[in-house]
């Protein structure tokens, strides 16, 4: 956001001279993308406090409160099934056939076996798998340090990757020491041949969260397995191994395998949603 958006229109001008009419010209310039518009938005608003905390800008001289964030419109989507399944085969072909690089292969695979973000899997190093406990052990996650339990499927697909020597990452990229970097332009592809046109990556992430709903598993586990809830210390890393939260994985991880194999009924994804609280 900063470099393509922020730098772009506003990197030339002084700190302090940044005022309300070029950020809502900037933010009016992105209205056809209003969700990236907010976001862009909000990190030139944090841009704009730390100025103020160092002294660069007057205290309570941020613009862009003041700019009208544009309604965005919420997209839930969630992978059937059988459009899991669709995935499933697309993916087992392009592995036959070499038509897709086995670490974008890999990455996606473990995407919809964990409900991970799509950086915590690309950023994963080798380091950070304990496949004794079943665990990712991630330090710098999007919610902070926290410990994902993986499901046999998932167990089974990092115990039987590729490690490249020197390279620390999972999903290794083609240059020294890097993570792989092409996951979009492949799922594009793969989106192409199965006529998922409309799916996002994120949404593989709300598929896993949906055929846990279906299967009939709470929210508060659900919070845990995608990192909703702030995890305190190392510790509790550990206590996951005892957690019911173990159960859930195993469920839905497994659930997902037989769909990308075309196996199972195929089952109902439910749309997790938060209970409404009234007041009496």
């Amino acid at each position: 956001m900063l470099e393509k958006h922020i730098l772009p229109s506003l990197g030339r001008r002084q700190a302090e001279a940044i005022d309300l009419a070029d950020v809502d010209r900037l933010h009016r310039s992105l209205r056809t993308t209003p969700y990236l518009a907010n976001r862009v938005l909000t990190v030139l608003s944090s841009l704009m406090n730390q100025a103020e905390r160092w002294g660069v800008r007057s205290r309570g001289s941020n613009p862009c409160p003041h700019v009208d964030r544009f309604r965005e419109r919420r997209r839930e989507r969630y992978l059937s099934g059988e459009e899991l399944a669709c995935v499933g085969e697309a993916l087992a072909d392009a592995e036959t056939q070499g038509t897709e690089p086995p670490e974008a292969i890999l990455a996606l695979r473990l995407l919809l076996f964990t409900g991970c973000r799509k950086n915590e899997i690309l950023t994963l190093r080798w380091h950070d798998v304990d496949l004794g406990r079943g665990l990712l052990l991630l330090a710098d996650s999007k919610t902070g340090p926290k410990a994902v339990p993986l499901g046999a499927p998932a167990v089974e697909l990092l115990a039987s990757a590729s490690r490249i020597e020197g390279n620390p990452y999972v999903i290794p990229g083609r240059h020294q020491g890097q993570h792989f970097v092409g996951l979009p332009t492949m799922w594009e592809h793969l989106r192409a041949v199965t006529g998922l046109e409309d799916v996002r990556l994120h949404d593989l992430r709300h598929s896993f969260a949906g055929f846990g709903a279906g299967g009939g598993l709470s929210l508060p586990i659900f919070g845990r397995l995608l990192g909703h809830s702030q995890p305190a210390t190392t510790a509790r890393y550990a206590h996951l191994a005892a957690d019911p939260v173990r159960q859930a994985v195993e469920q839905v991880s497994g659930d997902i395998a037989a769909a990308l194999a075309g196996e199972g009924d195929g089952g109902t994804v439910v749309p997790i949603k938060a209970p409404i609280n009234r007041r009496r």
